[in-house]
């Protein structure tokens, strides 16, 4: 069986809530984070796939439209790709935060859908984000956690960013 790294969106890969963007409703919004082209593309050499994992709530509210947030990603993953890092899909959930859907982390379906469309074993994998929603999500799914910020304690391991988080998921993917 594929194991695969899933990323968070916003937080993780790209700058929210800063004195440049708040919300990425454009392509022109999306900023990388420090060290989030070179930390994938480490990502890359040891695992089977990458993907990104995201709500998207704003789409559901009314601030932008689902094709622009294709238009989005389509950019994001463009970009990454002309510096040598590769994310193989990105999914998201549209809905409104309180929808009750299957789909907006802290549930599980996103990673799901992928993990059977992709035939990934989620106990080999990882899930890495910034909110106890994505530590959530990856436990439901089976996964290790990783979470980017001060502390969480649900989650397998913590560090400031996915550059330096990187280095550790593959080091413990190696002794598995």
């Amino acid at each position: 069986m594929l194991k695969a790294v899933f990323l968070d969106r916003d937080g993780v890969i790209n700058e929210v809530l800063t004195d440049r963007v708040k919300f990425v409703n454009k392509p022109k919004d999306l900023y990388f984070l420090q060290g989030v082209p070179e930390a994938i593309k480490k990502l890359n050499a040891h695992f089977d796939y990458i993907f990104v994992v995201t709500n998207q709530g704003g789409v559901g509210l009314g601030f932008m439209k689902e094709a622009q947030l294709q238009h989005i990603h389509e950019h994001m993953i463009a970009r990454l790709k002309k510096e040598g890092a590769i994310v193989h899909e990105a999914a998201y959930c549209p809905h409104k935060p309180k929808a009750g859907c299957a789909c907006r982390k802290p549930n599980s379906k996103m990673i799901q859908d992928l993990a059977a469309k992709y035939e990934i074993d989620l106990s080999r994998s990882y899930m890495v984000g910034d909110t106890d929603t994505d530590i959530i999500a990856g436990k439901k799914a089976g996964t290790k956690t990783v979470f980017l910020g001060k502390s969480d304690p649900l989650a397998d391991a913590v560090f400031p960013d996915l550059f330096h988080a990187a280095d550790w998921i593959i080091e413990d993917v190696s002794r598995r």
